[in-house]
């Protein structure tokens, strides 16, 4: 490889695309172990694919937010680096897929170039902030969530508290309570509120706490029912610093936020996160609502179109077409299935549609497409348009829209073929119960494994993939969940698992539970109405002749949309990054995070400054424990085994203890003058510990 230099402008952003070059090339020679690698990579948004040598790269679009320009960007790096497809995820991020590994950087670089990033997109990082896709158009929202979704990415992004967690940290903002963020299985969830308070209209947040999905997904915890928006960036960052401490770093399976929530408790870790406040670097933060603006509507369209298909667009108007809070003007969305759109056809929807709609389009939760501010006149060239590319179907966010995560088009993890089990859904759905096109509280989303990428544990019919064994054989199978779904307001559920039926049988599933629902249900009853009256059992005695295998027949050991026998080949997962146990790796760690605390110091940073300098404290002494064979799977565990063995014994000196003297972090205001002190006490532990090892390593040689 060629040594990389970079053309843009932000001194911060063209280092950290060096830096990546730099770290491939080591990596490529042996210099960087295969762990360190992978973890570095991941917090670069770079992610191992099912296919071997080539790479997932997934894109960061705080709160789905994707402007003309930058679709297009996307859509020629697409064409260059990648498979001329762009996928749209859940978190309304975009992901590309088949890149190689050494294109990264320069990659990187021309998203750079129209403010896009990869940076912290995978790995163990504050993950995309999600957001309302409606927000700012919503006549039912409290108001537009997009400024506080925007700063919030903001200030996380390359912010040392969130560098390197035990595990991925994720937040929504809601703009009304019809939650369309879930904020209810996020580990921050904010519900937008307004509140009048001394006479005085007031924002803030309803705050849902420490909720995830996953393969074992917990609600979350409400907080606050009215929180000032001045405060929501303090709580996080007080909360993201006590789950760095706290989180689990062993065992992944138990490394998420939740799990410390579930562990300590929900009012100790508020206790916790209270006596960090002091520490943090904003006591409030006022979010500058003028960031984000209202986007420029088109101009009026002269012109008198007429829809290719008059009968399918007046259908399309009532269920893919809104009207906007503001008068005259109209919200679009585009279904696109699997959430998949050619880059050619990503082309064609912008010069088609940049005169018909504002230059600022939303990716939505369900893998779908919002456009804005589209006037009356230019509705049916809008539907012509989509009509042209496939993304005119009725229904959205429908029983007929259904959610998928890759599966085995290319997750390591995947276990079925969840876009092709999507798609067949799809179609039986709006062959068999078209009427079904307008109802908005029954959803089918899929995941290609337990890990709900899909949000299938979210769903009022969700599947995910699974294998069973019949007369010797494996075949796959869908695991069938029923009954989640999103309340409002904060409020959700978590999906019942019923039954495991082998994958060809869905369509059975499917047909099942909608024509015993349309049968059965109570005038005005929903769906969570009629699970709940119907109970659980019920729907496991309705679906178990559809599990019995006595009746399997031949292609049902061959999965959707392939032809070949079903294996249950699954590679090395890599959503939350992977455990760094390296006692060199982890000593050469701590020297790169005094180096950037020097740097922190001389740029004024104080409270990053200490940070860094709190992370060599804690590397530091994970190595030496390391290296007497204790693996503690907490930064406090950490401080607490190396008292036990290396400071009652005599080894390392303090006035106290080790915890205390590491733990000043949350005893001072950030400052110059304790910046410069911990920063200093933080470089000769490490000195002391490195020359400890070396010449224990000399004995011992």
């Amino acid at each position: 490889m060629q040594s990389f230099r970079t053309e843009i402008e932000n001194p911060v952003v063209a280092k950290e695309i060096i830096e990546l070059e730099k770290k491939i090339r080591a990596y490529r020679n042996g210099n960087i172990v295969e762990d360190r690698f992978k973890s570095l990579r991941l917090a670069r948004g770079i992610y191992g694919q099912r296919q071997p040598g080539v790479q997932m790269v997934r894109i960061k679009l705080p709160y789905g937010k994707i402007t003309f320009k930058q679709i297009l960007k996307v859509a020629d790096i697409s064409d260059e680096y990648a498979s001329r497809n762009l996928h749209l995820t859940t978190r309304q991020d975009i992901q590309i897929h088949y890149v190689s590994l050494d294109r990264t950087p320069e990659l990187w670089e021309e998203l750079a170039k129209d403010d896009m990033t990869i940076r912290e997109a995978c790995g163990n990082t504050v993950r995309n902030v999600t957001g309302s896709p409606q927000s700012g158009i919503d006549p039912d929202e409290a108001f537009d969530i997009s400024p506080y979704a925007q700063l919030t990415f903001e200030y996380l992004v390359r912010n040392p508290i969130c560098a390197e967690m035990g595990r991925k940290f994720k937040i929504g903002f809601s703009s009304s309570d019809k939650d369309t963020a879930f904020s209810y299985l996020q580990d921050f969830g904010f519900v937008a509120k307004v509140k009048e308070i001394d006479g005085e209209e007031k924002r803030g947040f309803t705050v849902m706490y420490g909720g995830g999905l996953g393969a074992q997904p917990i609600l979350a915890n409400k907080i606050y029912d009215f929180l000032p928006e001045d405060e929501v960036i303090p709580l996080i960052e007080a909360t993201i610093r006590v789950f760095d401490r706290y989180g689990e770093r062993n065992n992944r399976n138990k490394a998420r936020f939740k799990y410390v929530v579930q562990k300590l408790g929900i009012d100790e870790v508020l206790r916790l996160v209270d006596e960090e406040r002091l520490a943090t670097k904003s006591k409030r933060y006022e979010f500058d609502r003028s960031r984000i603006s209202i986007p420029e509507p088109p101009k009026e369209f002269i012109g008198n179109v007429t829809p290719v298909d008059p009968l399918a667009y007046e259908i399309w108007r009532t269920t893919n077409v809104f009207e906007q809070k503001q008068k005259g003007f109209y919200g679009v969305f585009l279904r696109v299935s699997t959430g998949d759109i050619s880059t050619d056809n990503a082309r064609i929807l912008v010069e088609s549609l940049r005169e018909h709609i504002a230059d600022d389009m939303r990716i939505t939760q369900d893998q779908n497409l919002l456009l804005k501010f589209a006037r009356e006149a230019s509705l049916p060239h809008i539907y012509n348009v989509l009509h042209q590319l496939g993304y005119a179907a009725t229904g959205y966010n429908s029983t007929a829209d259904v959610t998928t995560c890759p599966g085995t088009d290319t997750c390591n993890l995947g276990i079925s073929n969840s876009t092709e089990m999507a798609r067949v859904l799809e179609h039986h759905v709006t062959t068999f119960h078209n009427e079904l096109i307008h109802e908005q509280e029954l959803k089918i989303k899929i995941s290609g494994c337990m890990n709900s990428c899909g949000q299938h544990s979210l769903a009022q019919i969700g599947f995910h993939g699974s294998s069973m064994k019949a007369s010797g054989r494996v075949l796959p199978a869908a695991q069938v969940m029923m009954g989640g779904g999103t309340v409002g307001g904060g409020i959700g559920r978590i999906s019942d698992r019923i039954t495991k039926v082998p994958t060809k049988r869905v369509t059975q599933v499917v047909d099942a539970v909608l024509n015993d629902f349309k049968a059965n249900k109570f005038e005005e009853e929903n769906f969570h109405d009629y699970y709940d009256r119907q109970t659980k059992d019920y729907f496991y005695r309705l679906l178990k002749p559809i599990a019995d295998l006595s009746t399997l027949t031949e292609d049902e050991f061959v999965d959707w949309g392939r032809n070949d026998v079903y294996n249950t080949a699954i590679g090395v997962g890599e959503c939350a990054g992977v455990v760094i146990d390296l006692v060199s790796t982890l000593l050469f760690e701590s020297e790169e995070k005094l180096e950037f605390a020097k740097l922190a110091v001389e740029k004024g940073l104080y409270a990053d400054a200490i940070y860094h300098a709190y992370s060599s404290f804690i590397s530091t002494a994970k190595a030496l424990l390391l290296d007497k064979g204790v693996n503690a799977s907490t930064q406090i565990a950490v401080m607490n085994e190396f008292d036990e063995k290396y400071v009652k014994t005599g080894i390392f000196d303090f006035p106290a203890t080790f915890a205390e003297r590491v733990l000043q972090i949350n005893k001072y205001e950030p400052s110059k003058e304790f910046a410069d002190t911990y920063l200093l006490q933080a470089t000769a532990f490490y000195l002391e510990g490195a020359g400890k090892r070396e010449k224990s390593q000399l004995a011992t040689s």
